[in-house]
């Protein structure tokens, strides 16, 4: 099903229908705190992200890490997506209070729920300088797990997106129980670029993997934390964030290309090469791919055609990628420039 709702999502992505999701002015101030004030951050808080902005050295009340990051095009801006992992037992996970209006004659619930609030402080860099805040933003969490097969020392990774304009970023993360006795801090650089700059130039958002991709018909309007997945304007992706693959997988790659040029109808004229080596040796290439869009989800068959020689006889037998290290490299051109311009990606992959 998921082949067949991305052209029609890719359509609205390029008329620019992702809104941005949650800025400072919209956020509510955290339930510890809004007695008299509107606070995004509380002070506690913004002390402990303040105290180690210097040095980016974490506090680890609530251990965490942030081990990557995406971005993908929100009309003039970009929505950036971090991905962080945290291991359950440090959620403070509880049984879940069974719900008020369960029906009565149902089998109790029993899930594992933890409640707990995320801050994220942005600072725009610039020649290296790390300024004020830009933006705070508060995400408050519930998070439930089936208390059957939960493991306390399992670590799940989590992410969370945001919009903002092309620059260099330093965003402080802190993770605080509702009392703020615990408070855990990371924090991430990141650089967003600028199209406007690419001038008879092509270059792409972070390439990825994806694993499924559902259209919920609408935006997220404002940040929430999610386990396993990410949002994307209408979209809910899974990504191969570990980029295994076995046997009959698709090697389905979701990204963007920057400063390809349009005609008077507004289409583009972009050719894909797909190959897969193992190490310097060529495994499979692909036809070529041609794209009247910039925005990307294609799905490749991890087959290998490969000759078979018997006596005098050779024969062509398709067979499923050897499991074993590999590369996808990408070379784009945009046939509409002149002369056309290209670049190239690559990605890394397993086959189990």
């Amino acid at each position: 099903m998921k082949k067949l709702i991305v052209p029609i999502v890719l359509a609205g992505f390029i008329l620019g229908l992702l809104t941005a999701p949650g800025t400072a002015q919209d956020q509510k101030p955290a339930p510890a705190k809004q007695a008299t004030t509107r606070i995004i951050i509380p002070k506690e808080v913004k002390d402990a992200l303040d105290a180690g902005l210097a040095t980016k050295q974490g506090r680890q009340d609530i251990p965490f890490t942030i081990f990557n990051s995406t971005f993908l095009p929100a009309q003039q801006a970009f929505y950036i997506v971090l991905f962080a992992k945290i291991k359950n037992a440090d959620l403070g996970f509880v049984p879940a209070p069974p719900s008020p209006v369960a029906d009565a004659a149902a089998p109790a619930s029993s899930n594992l729920r933890a409640t707990f609030d995320v801050f994220l402080d942005f600072h725009k860099v610039t020649n290296g300088a790390v300024g004020p805040t830009l933006r705070e933003v508060y995400v408050p969490v519930t998070e439930e797990q089936p208390a059957a097969g939960f493991d306390p020392a399992k670590e799940e990774w989590y992410s969370i997106g945001y919009t903002l304009l092309p620059g260099d970023y330093l965003v402080g993360v802190a993770a605080s129980t509702h009392d703020l006795k615990k408070i855990g801090t990371q924090y991430f650089e990141f650089s967003l670029p600028d199209p406007a700059k690419l001038v008879n130039a092509l270059d792409t958002t972070p390439v990825f993997f994806v694993k499924d991709l559902q259209n919920l018909g609408q935006v997220e309007q404002a940040p929430k934390l999610h386990r396993g997945k990410f949002r994307y304007s209408v979209l809910e992706i899974v990504p191969n964030i570990d980029r295994l693959f076995t046997a009959g997988d698709l090697l389905d790659v979701f990204f963007t290309i920057l400063g390809a040029k349009q005609s008077a109808d507004g289409k583009s004229s972009i050719e894909v090469v797909y190959e897969v080596t193992k190490g310097e040796e060529p495994a499979i290439k692909f036809q070529p791919a041609m794209y009247d869009a910039p925005l990307v989800s294609h799905p490749l068959p991890l087959k290998q055609t490969v000759q078979i020689k018997t006596g005098d006889e050779v024969k062509q037998v398709v067979r499923d990628l050897a499991p074993g290290d590999y590369t996808l490299h990408l070379k784009i051109t945009d046939k509409l420039a002149e002369p056309p311009v290209s670049c190239t990606k690559q990605i890394d992959f397993t086959v189990k």
